[in-house]
């Protein structure tokens, strides 16, 4: 019997989707990519598979989840199944330098980055910048290694100090820091390719936005005030000139299923700065808003499988 086989590493993120499938009647089998082995020689099972590997495995002891990913999705698409979120995907989840890359050349502004490997190049790359800076890793997720600095003295005592933590992968980015009116970023969820909805997220205690982690904390609304928002808000009939743009590049680059994070400066440029292709749904909002990502990928790999 055909199945859709949900390539990933993280049990936790798959939870709701696999409770879609069920819901719908949708037959699957998860292949969870910590660890395994396959035969290249061997043809592949008959289905469709979805790729959900995350760039921050690393964080939950799967550190060559990853490689082991690619390696499957080659043996994969070697044999010709058909694959959403595929090996060209894999590698933008894995590096913001592709990503940056990869945007720029659909006219998609995106934050001045350099790239640097060693603590005396970080600080070398840095000088270029004038003003407020952050850096970050190139391979990360959850906003791993997002640091502030309003000058290079201070990154100086961060890389010489216990806190500096350096990109799994050895690249950290340094990049201007955009200043927005408001703290807020926004995120657009795209389904088979096509934009489902934007989701306004509150910045304002850091920049670890995984709305699947959000969720798991106990109080999930900043406790600024007798009336807290919700971190999560989805967007009533969004729209921006950059969501066609955001189409294109997803389907130029084998991407089905992706967030993509925006933030404005106070001039109202807009910067694109993460695509995660591992996108996971925050419940209240959706609840809030009656629409559900992790269904709207259920009916949309129903289809493809019939």
């Amino acid at each position: 019997m055909k199945k859709v086989y949900v390539i990933h590493e993280n049990s936790e993120w798959t939870i709701p989707l696999f409770q879609r499938f069920e819901e719908i009647g949708v037959p699957y089998e998860e292949w969870h990519l910590s660890s395994g082995n396959i035969n290249l020689s061997e043809e592949p099972p008959d289905g469709i598979f979805y790729n959900r590997m995350s760039a921050s495995s690393h964080t939950r002891g799967h550190r060559f989840a990853p490689e082991y990913t690619g390696a499957v999705l080659a043996w994969l698409e070697s044999w010709g199944r058909k694959v959403f979120n595929n090996s060209r995907a894999l590698q933008l989840e894995l590096s913001k330098v592709t990503q940056y890359s990869a945007l720029k050349a659909f006219n998609i502004p995106v934050p001045r980055t350099a790239a640097a490997v060693g603590k005396e190049d970080i600080l070398a790359a840095s000088k270029a910048f004038q003003g407020a800076f952050i850096t970050k890793h190139n391979r990360a997720g959850k906003g791993l290694g997002v640091q502030l600095f309003q000058q290079q003295e201070a990154l100086s005592s961060y890389l010489n100090s216990p806190q500096f933590e350096d990109s799994v992968d050895g690249i950290t980015l340094i990049q201007d820091y955009i200043q927005s009116a408001e703290p807020y970023i926004i995120r657009c969820e795209f389904i088979g390719g096509k934009f489902l909805y934007a989701v306004k997220v509150d910045t304002s205690e850091g920049f670890e936005l995984c709305p699947a982690d959000a969720c798991q904390i106990g109080d999930t609304f900043c406790p600024v005030g007798e009336d807290p928002s919700p971190k999560f808000q989805i967007i009533k009939d969004f729209n921006h000139p950059l969501l066609p743009k955001y189409e294109q590049f997803l389907q130029a680059n084998g991407i089905t299923f992706a967030g993509i994070e925006m933030i404005e400066d106070r001039d109202g440029n807009a910067y694109t700065y993460d695509v995660n292709t591992n996108t996971n749904y925050n419940p209240d909002a959706e609840d809030a808003a009656g629409t559900f990502g992790m269904l709207e990928i259920a009916r949309f790999l129903a289809k493809e499988l019939n």
